[in-house]
């Protein structure tokens, strides 16, 4: 159909599990067509017996799933179990020895704890946080850098029975107040600041800047003294963190909740400005997340697992707070960035602590690319035997660099489509079994069902033809709702295809193999003379090129052809020169060559980088505003680089346009 979105892509190159990662893989394609058969067979008798052989439950459920009330499905809801204790107690016989975290810190200190440390830390402070009247059900905002106490906080909370709701370290006062207002936060835990990248944010300054902007719910601010930096300190309400485990236990019983009880809540942005608060429920969570690094993953005991995700994002805590710790695993927490106090950082702390499972984002990848071979090759990287990627769609050319030269072309990469609401990986390959190709996530994972469906909710059946990316059955790691509004969840993500039906937001299209690929939000599809195309594969098209290290594509208007192409894109080398070079003309040129004339950019900024936050992504919304020509309101508070929206907003290179 016309009205379809267009999928361009035309990446043909597979690469097949090497033998000795086949021959040593926990699934095998026996085991995993008898899951997919068993999930097909009866989808909740699935999940239910997965439930009973990875959770530890204080009371057994009966019924698996509850689906009476849709979109409200319920998961295991007459089962009682904690969150904390499936991450920590269940180790400590036979490995509570085993350390649970290397922590390097954004200097270079290392610091390790054991399961049993990690767990009368984490004891320690759930007594605290009972000795400030923090209750079962009561919301917690944690504003931490990414260090062990942020694990810490949100195990404690998980421990009693409190909701925490984990606020990225870079958000603004602003963002923060309305985080903790939506929630009703009781306390707040954060620290004086957060070292990073050789610099310093003042956590605790905004912390005040936002209570003091009306946050009337808020009782107690916990003080991490991280760098020791002087700020005001507000008595009665303020205390340090020492001096709230001062004195304290480090035995706590958990509170046993129900396998509905919110554990979280993590905010994400609204279409409205209004940001959303995502509600998980305890157990499918906890299950989802579990399951899932098991299957994607492929671990073994003595995995060395390194996911460099910020905890105020959903893949912190999926893989780096309740994943790996569910699994037993010993796993690498890093406070700092990629290239701080030089490009050899995530390299020379791979050879260091023998990594084994990298999980990075696109956006670092493609960084890193930039900067050469050279780097990573000065480095023995041997250890690692599987790579992944995480936040966006991968362009090829970032993919099998990224085979190449970080995994020397024997890792298999696992390339995971998942989302903040899905709780775990949806879409991914099982690195045993399924050949991989650059740029797709593959097929869904064992009781996932998703489909992609047209504008009438018809699914599409032509390969290569996009459409709408839908989940078409509950699954235990969905989102439950969005806190304190029902009827926004209802409208948002079940709206447009009825309350069976999980609208993800993304366009999707299968190849004549099946294999899934994402072309990008359905808000970042270019409706170009009557054909809409996805940003993703445009910018995928211009990255391919050997002068080009990224792209950001968006659209404009324009009064003939309905949208304009404006692609943002980051050079490698000198920027100057390639705009003397004429750059843009040529790839212009080369993205009508790759894709087709219709996707050829109408303008084309040459620029020394795109505004990101500080975790990597990429703030498309910025993107689309200054290329309305309009004035920035967004809050840029989290821009890592907002020195960089002054050349943004420059006029075109020269020879960008036709």
């Amino acid at each position: 159909m016309k009205e379809n979105l267009e999928s361009v892509m035309h990446e043909q190159r597979s690469f097949v599990p090497p033998q000795e990662f086949r021959d040593a893989a926990t699934l095998t394609a026996d085991k995993l067509q008898a899951m997919q058969c068993a999930a097909t067979d009866d989808l909740a008798a699935f999940w239910a017996d997965l439930a009973r052989k990875n959770l530890e439950w204080k009371q057994p459920f009966i019924q698996a799933l509850d689906d009476s009330n849709p979109p409200f499905f319920k998961w295991f809801a007459d089962g009682r179990l904690n969150a904390c204790y499936n991450a920590l107690d269940r180790h400590l016989e036979g490995n509570g020895g085993k350390t649970a975290l290397i922590f390097e810190t954004d200097e270079g200190e290392i610091l390790y704890f054991s399961f049993r440390a990690l767990h009368g830390e984490v004891c320690r402070l759930a007594n605290a946080l009972k000795a400030l009247e923090v209750r079962k059900g009561d919301r917690v905002v944690i504003y931490l850098p990414m260090g062990p106490q942020a694990l810490i906080s949100m195990l404690a909370c998980a421990r009693i029975g409190a909701i925490h709701s984990v606020v990225f370290g870079g958000f603004s006062a602003d963002s923060l107040k309305d985080r903790i207002r939506d929630a009703g936060a009781r306390l707040v835990i954060t620290a004086d600041a957060a070292p990073r990248g050789g610099r310093v944010t003042m956590l605790k300054e905004t912390v005040d800047l936002a209570l003091a902007a009306g946050c009337e719910s808020v009782k107690k601010v916990i003080v991490y003294r991280r760098t020791g930096v002087k700020t005001e300190w507000i008595e009665g309400r303020d205390i340090t963190w020492d001096d709230s485990l001062n004195g304290q236990s480090s035995d706590c019983e958990p509170e046993w909740v129900e396998s509905e009880h919110p554990l979280f809540l993590l905010y994400t942005s609204g279409s409205t400005g209004k940001p959303k608060g995502v509600q998980h429920s305890t157990a499918g969570y906890l299950l989802g997340a579990m399951t899932s690094m098991q299957w994607v993953f492929d671990l073994k005991p003595n995995d060395i697992f390194w996911c460099t995700a910020d905890v105020g994002w959903i893949t912190g805590h999926s893989y780096v707070c309740y994943g790996p710790l569910l699994n037993g695993l010993t796993q690498v927490l890093f406070e700092g960035v990629p290239t701080y106090p030089d490009a050899h950082r995530f390299w020379r702390m791979i050879e260091e602590h023998r990594v084994s499972i990298f999980y990075t984002a696109p956006t670092a990848i493609r960084a890193l690319m930039r900067l050469g071979d050279a780097l990573p090759r000065k480095h023995d990287l041997s250890s690692l035997r599987l790579l992944g990627t995480v936040g966006e769609p991968i362009n090829p050319e970032a993919w099998t660099w990224y085979h190449r030269v970080i995994g020397g072309s024997r890792c298999p990469i696992v390339d995971t489509w998942w989302q903040t609401e899905t709780g775990a990986a949806m879409i991914a390959p099982i690195p045993g079994v399924v050949a991989t190709k650059p740029g797709s996530c593959t097929f869904p994972l064992p009781g996932i069902a998703v489909d992609i469906i047209d504008e009438q909710g018809e699914p599409v059946t032509s390969p290569n033809q996009g459409g709408f990316l839908v989940v078409t059955k509950p699954w235990p790691a969905m989102v439950r709702t969005i806190w304190g509004d029902d009827a926004r969840f209802r409208k948002t993500y079940f709206g447009q295809f009825g309350d069976r039906v999980y609208v993800t937001g993304d366009g999707a299209h299968r190849d004549e193999d099946g294999y899934v690929w994402i072309l990008g939000r359905i808000d970042d599809v270019l409706n170009v003379s009557g054909h809409r195309l996805g940003t993703a594969e445009i910018e995928s098209a211009l990255a391919a090129h050997p002068r080009v290290a990224e792209a950001g594509v968006v659209g404009r208007p324009h009064e003939i052809k309905g949208e304009a192409v404006l692609a943002f894109v980051v050079v490698k080398g000198d920027r100057n020169q390639a705009i003397r070079d004429g750059l843009a003309a040529e790839l212009r040129e080369w993205v009508g060559t790759q894709i087709g004339a219709i996707a050829k950019p109408d303008e084309i900024r040459l620029v020394d980088g795109l505004p990101k936050t500080r975790s990597g992504k990429i703030m498309r919304r910025l993107l689309r505003t200054i290329g309305r020509g309009e004035a920035i309101t967004q809050d840029t508070s989290t821009l890592e680089n907002a020195a960089i929206l002054g050349q943004l907003t420059a006029p075109a290179a020269p020879g960008s346009a036709p």
